[in-house]
C-alpha cells in the first residue's frame, strides 16, 4: 500500500497525463476555454477597478464598508473563477475537471471568509463610530471581537473545505462542539460581561458622560470597559459595576430628558371666598406663563382635605438641565406666595378644634366660661 505522498504523486501524474492528452488531441477546444477564462478574468478586474473608483478609500458609512470588502478580494479568487469558467465551456477530462472544481471550492471558501470577516468587523466599527469615548471602548474590545470572529469564520470555512474535498468531518464537528461547550462554561462570566459591553456599545442605552439612575443610585458614566463600567456617584466616589449586573437593573438615562414635569400641591384655608377659589386656576396659569423655559399643563381643585382646600398645579420645564428645573420651580413657588398675599389667600396648615359638651350632650361655647370669668372679676 502506498503512503499518502505516493498516492498524491500518482494522482498528480494521472491528472498531468490526462491533461496532456486532452491538450494534444483537442487543442482547439482548450484554446477556446483559455480564451473564455482570460475574458472572464479581465472583466472581473475591470469590475474591481470600477468599484475602487466609485468608492474612495476615505469613504464613510456603507461606502467605506463596500470599499474595504472590495480591497479584500483576492487575485487567487479571480483566477479560480476564470479557471472554472474555462473548464465549464471546454469540458476537460475528469481528473482535471475535479482539480479545477477543488481549486474553485477552496478559493471561494477563503474569499467568502474574508468578505464575511470584513463585513462583520466593518459593521461593528460603523455602529460604534461617531463618539470618541465609544471609539476608545471599541478599540479595547476589537482585539477580543476580532479573535472571536476569526475563530468562528475560519473554523466554518475549514470544515466546509474538508467536507467538499470528501473528508469525513463528523468527528471533527463533534469534538469542536464538546470543546466549545467546555470553554463556554469555563469562561461564562467573562463572555457574559463582554457581550453586555458590546450591547452597551451598540444599543447605546447610555454613553460616557451621561448621568444615569440605577438601583436607587445616581451617577455619571466615566468609562465603559470590557467587563465593568465605572460610574462617578453624586457623593464623589467611583462605583465599579459589572456590565451584566448593570444591565440586569432598570437604568434611567437622565441626560436624555427633554422636559421635566413639576407637580405642586397647594392647600388653602376653608374660609377662602368662593369667587377667589374659582379664580385660582387662572392665577396659577398666569404665574407659570410668566416664567421663562416653562410650559403650563393644568391647574385644578382636587378635593377637600382634612384642614385645607387642595389644588394641584402641573407644569413642565422645557430645558432639561437640572439647575434650570430647580430655578424655575423656585421662581414659580415665590410667585405663588406673592400672588396669594395680594389676593388675601392664606395657606392652610394642620389645625384641630376642640369642643366641650354638657352632661346632657349639648355643645358648650368655649368662650362662655371665659366671658363669665371676666365679668366676675
Amino acid at each position: 500500500m502506498l503512503d499518502p505522498i505516493g498516492r498524491a504523486a500518482d494522482k498528480l501524474d494521472n491528472v498531468l497525463g490526462e491533461t496532456w492528452r486532452w491538450l494534444t488531441q483537442d487543442s482547439g477546444e482548450a484554446l477556446f476555454g483559455a480564451g473564455v477564462g482570460i475574458v472572464v478574468y479581465v472583466v472581473l478586474e475591470l469590475v474591481l477597478l470600477s468599484l475602487r473608483r466609485v468608492f474612495p478609500v476615505a469613504s464613510l458609512g456603507w461606502r467605506g464598508l463596500v470599499r474595504s470588502i472590495v480591497d479584500r478580494t483576492l487575485e487567487l479568487f479571480l483566477f479560480a473563477v476564470a479557471l472554472d469558467a474555462a473548464a465549464n465551456v471546454a469540458a476537460p477530462p475528469g481528473p482535471l475537471l475535479r482539480l479545477v472544481d477543488n481549486i474553485f471550492i477552496v478559493a471561494m471558501a477563503v474569499q467568502v471568509a474574508l468578505w464575511l470577516r470584513e463585513l462583520v468587523l466593518g459593521l461593528i466599527r460603523s455602529r460604534a463610530s461617531g463618539d470618541a469615548e465609544d471609539s476608545i471602548a471599541l478599540g479595547s474590545a476589537m482585539g477580543v471581537i476580532t479573535v472571536l470572529v476569526n475563530v468562528v469564520v475560519w473554523l466554518l470555512v475549514g470544515i466546509l473545505i474538508l467536507d467538499n474535498l470528501g473528508v469525513n468531518v463528523t468527528a471533527l464537528v463533534a469534538g469542536l462542539g464538546v470543546g466549545g461547550i467546555a470553554i463556554g462554561l469555563a469562561a461564562q462570566g467573562i463572555f457574559s460581561d463582554l457581550f453586555a459591553a458590546l450591547a452597551i456599545l451598540f444599543d447605546r442605552p447610555f454613553r460616557v458622560g451621561d448621568t444615569i439612575s440605577y438601583g436607587g443610585s445616581i451617577g455619571s458614566v466615566e468609562h465603559i470597559g470590557l467587563k465593568t463600567t465605572r460610574i462617578r456617584s453624586l457623593s464623589g466616589e467611583q462605583l465599579v459595576m459589572a456590565n451584566t449586573k448593570l444591565l440586569e437593573q432598570q437604568v434611567a438615562n437622565l441626560r436624555r430628558i427633554e422636559e421635566r414635569r413639576v407637580v405642586m400641591t397647594l392647600g388653602i384655608i376653608y374660609q377662602t371666598p368662593p369667587d377667589v377659589l374659582e379664580a385660582l386656576p387662572g392665577n396659577l396659569q398666569a404665574i407659570v406663563d410668566a416664567q421663562d423655559n416653562c410650559r403650563f399643563d393644568r391647574a385644578h381643585f382636587t378635593g377637600f382635605g382634612a384642614s385645607s382646600l387642595d389644588f394641584e398645579l402641573v407644569f413642565f420645564t422645557t430645558v432639561p438641565e437640572h439647575i434650570v428645573f430647580m430655578n424655575v420651580r423656585q421662581a414659580v413657588g415665590f410667585a405663588i406666595v406673592r400672588r396669594f398675599a395680594e389676593l388675601g389667600v392664606e395657606f392652610a396648615y394642620p389645625t384641630q378644634t376642640s369642643f366641650t359638651a354638657a352632661p346632657d350632650g349639648r355643645m358648650i361655647d368655649p368662650t362662655f366660661f371665659t366671658e363669665k370669668r371676666i365679668t366676675a372679676d
